[in-house]
């Protein structure tokens, strides 16, 4: 990390995001948004016109027609980039995190993490080997609710966990948007770029990684049916699983992105033996507890009540939405402070889902495709 950090902002850089790209804005907002980091660098397209109008559009210092120029360059500059944001399909994760890794740059991905559980499998090998942050943007988790939904886990509020159903549904690919043109909707139907799985691998790991976020319990098993409606398209677009956790408990993870009028409906239930909670996305300031034989409580964030954990990431007054940007930018708070404790030689606190968690992701997906394939069976998860 070049110079000292305790008196500056941590330089950004960011690669893919650039012109038709609605989560390149979004990482940058998330960066910059509580004053710690400046995005000053990108290589934000494989076509140089393009890069260079979307650098220039953002007002970058720097910009570069490729990701290992950036790499090779911002290693070299004095007021080189301290970490890059990885916003590309899916295949282009893995060599791009692999490239910044090996000339000393912190890296921050969006998810799934690889394109393969192979690229996967290295990566961890790169990023133990680096000391470096690794952080991977399951920005769910960011929300002040979803932690403190976690806190009453930990609290044993819930007691012991034995039912969990996670739900992710949208409409956006009801049409075969992937014929007409729609960048979005080409890359992630499209098995080159976007992997083995279309909706498990774009939603259906968002569900998974809030189920093990929220409970802290590992999926070790699932049965697993995808389908592919639309004709004609090569990927699955929706999915339900039955899951098996780690203490004996049970799950349903159920995503699908021809949901007709969904938009982004997220949610999470969980059932234990003293209480549930529940949690959706679309009013994400409020958790519902649900004690039994008690009446139902309305938890609000920004409240004192809340848990130091949904404090910490609480932003506004109560009654003011902590949305999208604000999670988003909780998983960048902590990976940056990380970066800071790092260069000052300290160890990191973490709390924001990193390589391991990217790991379990695509050895969700490679079990999830690998069940359906076989007719729906059960298969074990390893690790």
């Amino acid at each position: 990390m070049p110079g000292d950090v305790s008196h500056r902002k941590l330089r950004g850089g960011i690669v893919g995001g650039g012109q038709g790209s609605f989560i390149g804005a979004i990482h940058r907002v998330a960066a910059e948004l509580d004053g710690q980091a400046e995005v000053i660098a990108g290589a934000m397209s494989t076509d140089p016109q393009r890069a260079q109008a979307s650098a220039a559009a953002w007002y970058l210092k720097r910009s570069y027609n490729s990701y290992t120029e950036m790499a090779e360059a911002e290693s070299q500059l004095a007021d080189g980039i301290d970490f890059v944001m990885v916003a590309t399909p899916n295949h282009v994760h893995f060599p791009v995190a692999k490239t910044f890794l090996e000339h000393g740059i912190h890296v921050i991905c969006d998810k799934p993490m690889t394109f393969s559980l192979a690229e996967a499998k290295q990566l961890v090998v790169l990023v133990e080997r680096s000391k470096l942050i690794f952080a991977l943007t399951h920005n769910y988790t960011g929300y002040p609710a979803v932690r403190h939904a976690r806190h009453l886990v930990r609290s044993n509020a819930i007691g012991e966990i034995r039912k969990v159903l996670v739900e992710y549904l949208q409409d956006w690919l009801m049409e075969p948007l992937e014929k007409t043109g729609s960048k979005q909707a080409a890359w992630r139907t499209d098995p080159t770029r976007s992997g083995i799985a279309g909706s498990i691998g774009d939603i259906g790991t968002h569900g998974e990684n809030l189920l093990q976020f929220v409970t802290e319990l590992k999926i070790t098993a699932l049965c697993a049916d995808l389908t592919t409606f639309i004709e004609g398209r090569l990927l699955d677009d929706d999915a339900n699983l039955l899951l098996r956790l780690a203490n004996g408990g049970k799950g349903i993870l159920t995503c699908s992105q021809i949901a007709a009028g969904e938009e982004n409906g997220l949610s999470i239930r969980v059932y234990g033996s003293k209480a549930g909670l529940a949690w959706y996305q679309q009013e994400p300031n409020t958790l519902l507890f649900k004690p039994h034989g008690q009446p139902q409580q309305i938890l609000r964030t920004g409240q004192g009540y809340m848990s130091n954990d949904a404090k910490l990431a609480t932003r506004t007054p109560a009654g003011h939405p902590e949305g999208f940007y604000e999670a988003f930018a909780t998983i960048y708070k902590l990976a940056l402070a990380d970066m800071r404790h790092i260069a000052m030689g300290e160890k990191p606190v973490g709390g924001y889902p990193t390589i391991y968690d990217g790991l379990r992701g695509m050895q969700f997906i490679v079990k999830a495709v690998e069940s359906a394939q076989k007719g729906a069976v059960w298969v074990d998860i390893d690790g």
